[in-house]
């Protein structure tokens, strides 16, 4: 995932080692890469993209479930939420190429639009199948992350743990309270580019917490900044004033996915979507003397616990 990984576990059951469970969730998050990372040329995802265009794809059910659910997303987003962008991150030097020395084309553009999109992925579940009805990639790179999380989370729910926290790459799922007996206590931090400084604190425990922003990966061409975060829309860069948004859900894969649907869609769409589907949804716009703060109705009472 290129990323790390945290977890704290409070009250191990009797019998369980500590290697042991070290050596399980190794294998739990090596089973997740194996199946869905971009970064190994042989998992399962890359092997999938590869297939011949029209072909039906039987895949496993892990696969399954997570194009399930961006597919979802997807849609319930309007297309904010797109698996299949990544030529138009690359085209715009997010990809795995350097930066690009000038800015994309119209023409460009345009020819890569006809390509990317979800519509033409079309998937069968019980028997799982996917089918390319044109030659898009998928790239799992925004909620990938979030099932991992999920997955060590199951994983410690079936050794018997009762209480943890498990983080990968910043998105995180709790259970039950932490070492000192409380909720778990987690940092919403500042959007900049150090990212050491919280901005409001929440208890959460027994969700998923997901954040999404593009304050950390760009570039300045011309005296304008450029986000890595691609609107399929339009194929272009964000260009709003919504610095972060982060999302609590059931699922982290859940959060992880909506947090990027709503980063795209900016502060007053995202948060009407937020409204409309009671989305537990904090976030961070910027203004002219800062951040503010918005959330939704769903929201509210994670902070009314800290304060």
């Amino acid at each position: 995932m290129g990323t790390s990984y945290h977890i704290t576990v409070v009250d191990v059951p009797r019998g369980i080692e500590r290697s042991k469970l070290q050596t399980l969730i190794d294998s739990e998050l090596h089973q997740v890469n194996q199946a869905m990372s971009t970064y190994i040329d042989n998992s399962e995802l890359m092997r999938f993209n590869r297939s011949p265009v029209g072909k039906v794809i039987p895949v496993s059910t892990p696969l399954a479930e997570v194009v399930e659910m961006s597919l979802d997303i997807y849609r319930r987003s309007n297309g904010a939420f797109e698996v299949t962008v990544g030529p138009l991150v690359n085209l715009w030097g997010f990809g795995p190429k350097p930066e690009p020395e000038w800015i994309p084309s119209e023409v460009d553009i345009a020819r890569l639009q006809q390509i990317v999109g979800s519509d033409a992925l079309k998937m069968t579940r019980e028997p799982d199948t996917i089918t390319r009805e044109r030659p898009v990639e998928i790239d799992l790179s925004a909620i990938a992350k979030g099932h991992g999380v999920d997955r060590v989370a199951q994983l410690l729910e079936q050794q018997g743990i009762r209480n943890y926290l498990v983080e990968i790459g910043g998105e995180l799922r709790t259970l039950g309270v932490n070492p000192k007996g409380r909720l778990w206590r987690i940092g919403i931090e500042v959007p900049d580019s150090i990212g050491q400084t919280v901005q409001r604190p929440i208890d959460v425990s027994g969700k998923g917490v997901a954040t999404s922003g593009d304050y950390r990966n760009y570039y300045e061409r011309g005296g304008v900044r450029y986000a890595h975060s691609i609107d399929p829309r339009t194929g272009r860069p964000l260009k709003h004033r919504l610095a972060s948004v982060t999302v609590v859900a059931d699922t982290c894969a859940e959060a992880d996915g909506l947090a990027t649907a709503l980063n795209v869609l900016g502060a007053q769409a995202g948060m009407a979507l937020a409204e409309r589907e009671n989305l537990a949804v904090f976030m961070l716009v910027k203004t002219d003397r800062g951040f503010e703060e918005r959330y939704s109705t769903a929201f509210a009472p994670y902070l009314e616990r800290i304060e």
